[in-house]
């Protein structure tokens, strides 16, 4: 995943909040409670073409516990993301701006169906974790199964909100309103690497993407400039 080597969050930061892995990881990782920079995500193609047997699998943190989880799951080995952005706040009588996740609950994580299900099921500590569910899909027993993001969409996703814009958007399609079909990659700017169509959102033209089984999520305002047709790569 070389695209992901050349991203910086928002200020220049190296070491994004909602990024957290194992201390020892990699060589270089920061601890799961200060987050580890973009640049050590591991290769997800090359880890499922050699077998490794791992999805992105989605959890459910009740009570707004998402970080709770994702510190125990990174301190046991395991990469874990949490996607999150900027907003302004009144604290105390003054504006204040204030991370929060992007999509309230949820968080993703990296790894084999066998460990998942420990996490959801077999973890005293992750009382409050649960699967989210795919329910547009069911098993062999007619449950929905749980729900798992397809890799190039969350490499997407990543490339998207590592940068924690105050300007990224948790969307309804009814909010959309599209310029085409095509689909387009940002080539310039914080959004630099991230694909999905051009839409107007909130009266600005900006990139839209999807995330499967969960939405739509829609990067900040980018200029026409800045864009570039992939189908005529």
């Amino acid at each position: 995943m070389s695209t992901l080597s050349n991203v910086t969050t928002r200020r220049g930061e190296s070491n994004p909040h909602s990024v957290r892995f194992a201390p020892d990881a990699f060589p270089e990782a920061k601890s799961s409670k200060t987050g580890v920079s973009v640049r050590y995500v591991p290769d997800y193609e090359n880890i499922t073409e050699s077998g490794g047997g791992k999805n992105w699998y989605v959890f459910r943190a009740s009570y707004g516990r998402e970080d709770k989880a994702a510190d125990y799951i990174a301190a046991d080995g395991t990469h874990v993301y949490i996607a999150k952005r900027y907003t302004r706040k009144m604290i105390n009588g003054k504006q204040k701006k204030v991370l929060e996740p992007l999509i309230p609950n949820l968080l993703f994580v990296y790894t084999n169906e066998d460990k998942a299900d420990e996490y959801v099921k077999r973890t005293p500590a992750l009382s409050f974790l649960t699967y989210y569910y795919n329910h547009f899909a069911q098993d062999e027993t007619g449950k929905n199964p749980p729900l798992t993001i397809p890799y190039k969409e969350m490499e997407n996703f990543i490339l998207a909100t590592t940068n924690q814009s105050e300007h990224l958007k948790f969307v309804d399609e009814s909010q959309c309103h599209y310029k085409g079909g095509e689909t387009v990659r940002v080539i310039e700017g914080l959004f630099k690497g991230v694909e999905g169509r051009v839409a107007r959102v909130a009266g600005q033209q900006r990139v839209v993407f999807s995330l499967s089984g969960i939405g739509l999520i829609s990067t900040a305002y980018i200029p026409t400039a800045f864009l570039r047709c992939v189908d005529t790569e």
